[in-house]
């Protein structure tokens, strides 16, 4: 059992939360919420021993093991399942054991290693290896590809799937579902329905902590409550303590009021005197109740511009792809004012693709399609983020779209996103990844889109800020086109569904349910997968050979246009901190202004050029690996 007694947990000189008493029983699964921030790293930081409590115990079994996911992996030359297996040090500890014993013909000794491998299912492990990673999304023939050879969000997945496979009592899990797809998040929520052990997960995933949680641990103003019942069921019972709080509040507000008007008219009258001041008192050791509120930092909107076409965008036989890959094909689409589509399809399927071209940064490779006159597309997406000048501040983003705009007007609407007072002029390097998503966000927003492109926008948001994009986008006039993991997202901003598979786009006949339904975890097949012989990995090796073979000239490609959009990054950055030159705005330089004002905006077209390159290169070079896969 994990026990908390009376803890304090302090940071920067403030505590994070304070007299924290709560007990978390074996086999519990506990859902960890609360603003970015509030301090939830800070406590499975202090779980794991690597930090501790200022005031107050904290209680874990002495025999308890514990599996706590890491966020970064270096680049390795070790294969993704050996990566994975890796995470069980006792197995490859006996396993080099028995290796020495058979160099050594110990007999004896091989003997009882192998009974002690046979104890802990030692001869299962390379296949529980191999489902973990098929269902985290790798495919068969990624099984023995080098670490080295994934994206970073690919990365975060081996480092799950090393985590799951840990023999663990205590599970600890930080936004596992960030980098994953929907598909992905159904198939981790099974698993994780299953686990023997106690789960603490941080997330901002609605629809997944409901399915699997059974308790919720949800920081609030400084301190820990502790609630029974899935992620729904806390809501209620915190809206009912809110309610109690406030009708608590309001009643000792009543009562302090007469109090002090006593006070005020006796306390200076003998007969009353005593009586006065005993109320005095009790005004001073009076606890207030703080006051139940919608206590959300994030009010915006999004608006649409004044005109519109009809349709706004018609796709016709078009194909898209990179190069000579094709990813989709076929497609004949259309969208108008008013539709609100979310895009479901497995990763790799296109979504992304046809996502590119709406944007308009990727061209059609046959076919037609024709844009309206008053096409104002908003893109979101990772790469997007990535791209904000690190150097400036929020408020310099948005006087750069609109030098005309009062300053004041700025800083309000950036307050509705919750960069207010100092923040506003805060460099971007500074803030977090959920705050760059936000100030992306309000870049979109201010531009008035008539269509918003959003692929996978909450990834590092909080709750507070999902369900604010979410009420954002359900008021939203225009279209929208969502690819989301958040369930809670899709379900409550789209009308209709269109699946992405077989290299084209279709209306999907159902709800987010019905397709999930379809979806089953992915059980390795005696003809795809590697097997524990040294026939098959050599095969697999040679494979895997071949296949970065195959891949090598993308990868060359990809590489050389991510240099030529860091080049073109770096000149923009030299402009940015020339126009962050105070005394460039003086009158007297106006005509000097104008020139680095349309230098930057060239500046801006060659790094979006750059970009547009190295994400072409980089999807080629994807697509590429899932043709070869497939």
């Amino acid at each position: 059992m994990i026990q908390f007694s009376d803890v304090e947990l302090m940071r920067g000189g403030e505590a994070l939360f304070s007299s924290a008493s709560l007990q978390i029983a074996p086999g519990d699964k506990v859902a960890v919420i609360g603003a970015n921030g509030a301090g939830k790293s800070s406590l499975f930081q202090l779980l794991l021993g690597r930090l501790g409590a200022d005031l107050g115990t904290v209680h874990l079994p002495a025999q308890w093991r514990i599996a706590h996911m890491r966020q970064e992996t270096p680049a390795l030359d070790r294969s993704a399942v050996d990566h994975v297996l890796d995470g069980l040090q006792e197995w490859r500890a006996l396993q080099q054991a028995i290796e020495q014993a058979e160099a050594g013909a110990d007999d004896a000794q091989l003997a009882r290693l192998h009974g002690q491998m046979d104890d802990m299912q030692g001869y299962q492990v390379q296949h529980e290896a191999e489902i973990i990673l098929l269902g985290l999304g790798f495919a068969p023939t990624d099984l023995q590809r080098p670490v080295a050879d994934f994206s970073g969000g690919w990365r975060v997945r081996l480092n799950l799937a090393q985590t799951l496979i840990q023999r663990s009592d205590l599970l600890l899990l930080d936004e596992p579902t960030n980098h994953l797809d929907l598909e992905t998040v159904h198939w981790l929520q099974s698993w994780l329905v299953q686990y023997q052990g106690t789960l603490l997960v941080i997330s901002h995933d609605r629809d997944f902590l409901d399915a699997v949680a059974d308790r919720v641990l949800s920081f609030e103003h400084r301190q820990l409550t502790l609630y029974s019942g899935n992620f729904s069921s806390f809501e209620r019972q915190r809206a009912e303590r809110l309610a109690q709080q406030q009708v608590a509040f309001e009643k000792q507000e009543t009562r302090r009021a007469e109090m002090e008007r006593f006070v005020e008219r006796f306390r200076y009258k003998a007969t009353k005197a005593r009586q006065a001041q005993s109320r005095l008192k009790a005004l001073e050791r009076m606890t207030l109740d703080a006051p139940a509120r919608a206590d959300s930092p994030f009010h915006f909107r999004f608006t649409t511009s004044d005109k519109v076409s009809q349709p706004l965008i018609r796709l016709t036989d078009a194909a898209l792809g990179y190069g000579e890959t094709t990813v989709l094909s076929e497609l004949q689409l259309s969208l108008y004012p008013g539709m609100r589509i979310g895009l479901l399809g497995r990763n790799g399927a296109g979504k992304s693709t046809l996502i590119r071209h709406l944007a308009g940064d990727l061209a059609v490779q046959r076919g037609d399609s024709e844009c309206g006159a008053h096409y104002y597309p908003g893109y979101f997406a990772q790469h997007q983020v990535d791209a904000l000048d690190a150097e400036a501040s929020p408020l310099t983003h948005l006087q750069r779209l609109a030098p005309d705009a009062r300053e004041q007007v700025l800083r309000n609407f950036l307050g509705g996103f919750n960069f207010q007072g100092a923040m506003a002029d805060d460099p971007v390097k500074l803030f977090s990844g959920g705050e760059k998503a936000r100030l992306a966000l309000a870049i979109i927003a201010w531009q008035r889109p008539n269509l918003l492109l959003l692929d996978e926008p909450t990834n590092h948001l909080d709750m507070q800020m999902r369900a604010a994009l979410a009420e954002a986008l359900q008021a939203y006039e225009g279209v929208v086109i969502v690819v989301s993991h958040d369930r809670f997202l899709m379900e409550s901003t789209v009308d209709e569904f269109w699946l992405v598979a077989d290299g084209t786009v279709q209306p999907f006949a159902g709800d987010l349910n019905d397709y999930l339904q379809q979806l089953s975890a992915p059980e390795p097949s005696s003809g795809s997968t590697p097997t524990g012989s040294t026939a098959d990995r050599k095969a697999a090796k040679r494979e895997a050979a071949e296949r970065r073979r195959q891949l090598a000239p993308l990868k060359k490609a990809a590489e050389k246009a991510a240099l030529q959009a860091e080049q073109a990054q770096a000149r923009l950055e030299a402009i940015n901190q020339t126009l962050a030159d105070a005394a460039l705005y003086d009158d007297s330089r106006k005509q000097e202004l104008q020139q680095q004002l349309q230098a930057q905006a060239e500046a801006q077209q060659a790094l979006a050029a750059a970009e547009a390159e190295w994400m072409a290169a980089e999807e080629a070079l994807e697509s590429a690996g899932q043709v070869t896969t497939d």
